[in-house]
């Protein structure tokens, strides 16, 4: 099976190509560019290399959040847009399951955490188990603190964007660090290797997991709120 791979959800851009389990081509950009203009670029540039044409594809994997808003909707965007237009699968994959999965050779808790500012962060719990990635806890958007709450005194290996934490959590000693910023960083390969066996979702329905609802959205959903109540006063 022929797949195209692709992540904006971060800084990071990565698209990647791959046929069953072998990489044929990858690029990762993580520099603070605009997604936009350069996720179709990429794509043309890695199908060009490995000489194949769009109708060779049989499958289109997206990390499908969380992470930045409007990132996650370019990459979810042309996602969807390519599956339709050629007739094939669409597969999302959670952006922290795909950073959880450059951790090998643990067999303990992954934590993969990305930075939602204001010392909050998006996390999930994650394990191998016969090699296969398993969810240990939901993922959420929650304060670092409650995070570290939930973990407790067992040993966990943090990855992702830990620069922001890493005072605190060189303070603990539980905590394992992934040092290697390449593998902190989202793959598109390991995107596409989880979304292999995965079961396709609906092209149409398909929307990014957020996790948390933009500001522009709880401000309205806040008035919105206080107009209903209003209404109901008034009736």
């Amino acid at each position: 099976m022929k797949i195209l791979a692709m992540d904006t959800s971060s800084k990071a851009l990565s698209v990647a190509i791959t046929e069953d389990e072998t990489l044929l081509a990858e690029e990762t950009l993580n520099i603070k560019k605009n997604h936009s203009i350069e996720l179709m670029p990429t794509i043309s540039r890695l199908m060009n290399q490995v000489s194949l044409k769009p109708a060779d594809l049989q499958r289109i994997v997206v990390a499908s959040g969380p992470g930045s808003y409007t990132g996650l909707r370019i990459a979810v965007t042309t996602a969807k847009t390519l599956a339709y237009t050629l007739g094939i699968d669409l597969v999302g994959i959670s952006s922290l399951a795909a950073i959880a999965s450059n951790v090998k050779n643990y067999d303990g808790l992954i934590v993969p955490i990305m930075d939602a500012r204001r010392k909050n962060v998006y996390a999930g719990g994650y394990q191998w188990q016969s090699k296969s990635l398993n969810l240990v806890f939901k993922e959420a958007h929650m304060s670092f603190s409650d995070l570290l709450a939930k973990v407790g005194n067992e040993p966990v290996y943090f990855t992702g964007e830990i620069e922001a934490f890493i005072p605190e959590l060189e303070r603990l000693s539980n905590v394992i660090l992934e040092g290697n910023l390449k593998d902190r960083l989202p793959s598109a390969y390991q995107i596409a290797i989880l979304g292999m066996e995965s079961r396709p979702q609906d092209v149409f329905s398909f929307v990014p997991e957020y996790l948390k609802k933009v500001e522009a959205e709880e401000n309205w959903l806040k008035t919105h709120e206080e107009i209903d109540n209003l209404v109901e006063k008034f009736n």
